[in-house]
């Protein structure tokens, strides 16, 4: 007895001498292993309508039936209107361009309430100075905070050791050699996990900055949820990764390069070929083991707008590209602008991968083996409830055996098939809020020939003895439902795996309309904008393409003067701004690409897309046009009742505000 009390207290000793105490383990870990979570990226560049905090508030009890985890974007002061990677302050100041702190603070918390972490975005590679090297002096829970010449990298022109990773020219990059700097992130990461509540980070721009600093945060930190972007091939990504000793996952971003190529190609074999000499993390070229720490997409708010590669950004089939990614291993990040635009389709894929239980170690298998296809893609992957099967392109060239898979959810060049020894019964229109009639079809999937669907209207559990229904039929949703229906398989006299689905039907209100004064003609280059009432100077249009290089407005800020051309119902004035034929450098541009509308200069408006004759807002962008009819447009492949963005993009519905096309015509969803 003697012998094992002091071998106990020696174990006990060599425990608390190496920080191993068995009462609290202080180890980043990463990602969690075999999660099963989704992701939502909440912000897109220029989102500050769409991501202010309180909007994304009343969003919370949505987003909690699908999203596990939401990426919010810097959230502190940055001096100005700001996406937050010009971060200034860390401790003291969280008014930022997307509300107050006791907004961002309830945000968080109605987030947790209803099962969602808020993931921070992380911007310590560079950090943004009052002038100079004069950064803000913070003091947090009595403690000073305080950078300077000595905290930045010395190719930067501040006093400290050279740069651990890339050279970033926006702004100084700061010195993590630094033990100044160390305490400062340190101190920043407590802050955002333990006084604000955030689940996880983001960091931006982790290479930099070497990633053994990245683990060195992450072990004083300890959050459960660490992802990086490491924007580049996957050999750097993986070196990533390892450097931080597995304590940070990682964006796949080829898995998104993959995905785009096959997308914007109509290429879909591309999903299994090499991209640049590199596979997505999830691929099966390498190991199992990176998959757990893969966040993959196919969208961010970089790749969507600020790329510079002819390729980018997604062109089409966005719906073909989210079931791919919601039907594959990793962490799927899921981007604000397809959730907003293609909301219901998304929600029902979710479902399917929950229902299956697919996971971010989860095995797959590509059941396509020749190679010379390319018009579709099938892939199997394994969950913990079963198998999901995914095939994406041209549906017509590959359709799996009915005796093996059974179709539950389908649209626009993607299908979802899950096999017969699943035994569940399954409904294909997700819960939601909606707008004028919906259709809602229960297909039972099951190994038992007889099997039957049995469902209730009322939210109690269905039994036996409840409405029976043959897989494959359609209950019709008129306006005015509010029902929560539950569906079970009925096989061998048992009722099991019920499913819920909540359901409210509205009329849909049309209260917006473009004046009739807004009118032009058939060769007229122009573009419309309601001001806002405090708008009192004349208002000035700046209009542009990036490719080629052109200005239609004179090519000196603010630009031209507009149009004063009458009052709309709501009190607001409307202008008209028309080009006069002249451009800055004569290029081959026909059109802008990009418009601006300003005060005489200040405010402005956010950087919209050009559309002629498009009628815009300060608060929504685009909200329609005045044009009656489309020239020269082209659809490839066209679906008779399907909806197209502007920008082609095919949707099932609209569920966004702005301009859509449908049978050959603009029609404009307010």
């Amino acid at each position: 007895m003697k012998k094992n009390a002091l071998n106990w207290k020696v174990i006990l000793l060599f425990l608390f001498t190496f920080h191993l105490s068995p009462f609290k383990v202080n180890a980043a870990e990463g990602w969690p292993s075999q999660y099963k979570g989704v992701m939502l990226q909440a912000f897109y560049w220029d989102s500050f309508d769409d991501t202010n905090w309180t909007i994304l508030e009343k969003q919370a009890s949505e987003l909690g039936q699908y999203f596990d985890l939401v990426w919010l974007p810097q959230s502190a002061n940055c001096g100005g209107q700001s996406m937050g990677y010009d971060d200034l302050y860390w401790f003291t100041n969280y008014n930022s361009s997307f509300g107050t702190e006791a907004e961002l603070r309830s945000l968080i918390q109605a987030f947790k309430n209803n099962g969602i972490g808020t993931i921070a975005d992380v911007v310590v590679n560079h950090r943004k100075s009052l002038s100079g090297f004069n950064f803000p002096v913070e003091t947090y829970k009595g403690v000073t905070y305080q950078m300077g010449a000595a905290d930045v990298v010395k190719g930067d022109g501040g006093s400290g050791a050279a740069d651990t990773g890339e050279n970033w020219n926006g702004m100084p990059d700061l010195d993590h050699t630094s033990e100044n700097v160390q305490k400062c992130v340190k101190a920043y990461l407590d802050l955002l996990l333990n006084d604000l509540g955030y689940a996880g980070f983001r960091y931006d721009m982790v290479k930099g900055y070497a990633g053994a600093y990245t683990k060195l945060y992450n072990e004083s930190a300890n959050p459960t949820f660490s992802v990086g972007e490491c924007w580049d091939g996957t050999a750097t990504i993986r070196k990533w990764i390892d450097a931080t000793e597995k304590t940070s996952a990682a964006f796949d971003f080829q898995f998104r390069y993959t995905v785009r190529n096959a997308a914007n190609n109509g290429q879909w074999n591309r999903l299994a070929q090499r991209n640049d000499n590199n596979w997505p993390l999830v691929s099966n070229n390498y190991e199992t083991a990176y998959r757990r720490y893969a966040v993959t997409f196919v969208e961010n708010h970089d790749t969507e707008r600020h790329s510079n590669a002819a390729q980018d950004p997604l062109k089409k089939d966005t719906l073909a590209a989210n079931a791919y990614l919601l039907a594959m291993p990793g962490t799927p990040c899921v981007f604000l602008t397809h959730w907003l635009d293609c909301k219901q389709a998304i929600k029902a894929m979710i479902d399917v991968r929950k229902l299956v239980g697919i996971h971010n170690e989860s095995t797959y298998a590509n059941l396509i083996s020749n190679s010379a296809i390319s018009s579709v893609a099938a892939y199997k992957t394994e969950g913990t409830n079963g198998s999901l099967l995914v095939v994406v392109g041209n549906l017509k060239d590959y359709e799996p055996a009915e005796t093996e898979w059974v179709k539950i959810l389908s649209g626009y060049h993607y299908a979802y098939f899950l096999s017969p020894e699943q035994n569940v019964a399954w409904i294909d229109l997700a819960s939601g809020d909606y707008t004028d009639e919906q259709k809602a079809t229960l297909t039972a999937v099951s190994t038992d020939a007889n099997a039957k669907i049995v469902y209730t209207t009322d939210g109690s559990t269905p039994t036996t003895n409840s409405q029976q229904a043959s897989s494959g039929t359609v209950l019709t949703l008129p306006v005015g439902t509010d029902m929560t229906l539950k569906v079970g398989l009925l096989t061998g006299g048992k009722v099991v795996n019920v499913i819920t689905r909540k359901y409210v039907v509205k009329e849909k209100k049309d209260d917006f309309s473009i004046p009739d004064f807004c009118t032009r003609t058939a060769n007229e280059l122009c573009a419309f904008f309601e001001a806002p009432v405090t708008w009192t100077s004349t208002v000035k249009c700046w209009a542009w393409s990036n490719t080629p290089s052109e200005n239609f407005t004179g090519g000196s800020w603010p630009g031209v003067e507009c149009q004063l051309l009458g009052t709309s119902d709501n009190g607001n004035k409307v202008w008209k701004w028309t080009w006069n034929g002249k451009k800055q450098n004569n290029s081959s541009a026909t059109q802008p690409q990009g418009i601006i509308f300003s005060n005489n200069g200040s405010p402005q408006t956010a950087d919209l897309n050009f559309v002629n004759g498009g009628y815009y807002t300060n608060k929504e962008g685009l909200r329609g046009t005045v044009a009656t009819g489309i020239d020269n447009l082209t659809i490839d492949n066209p679906t008779p009742n399907r909806w197209y963005t502007i920008g082609g993009t095919a949707v099932e519905k609209p569920l966004r505000k702005g301009v859509y096309i449908q049978k050959g015509k603009k029609l404009v969803v307010r």
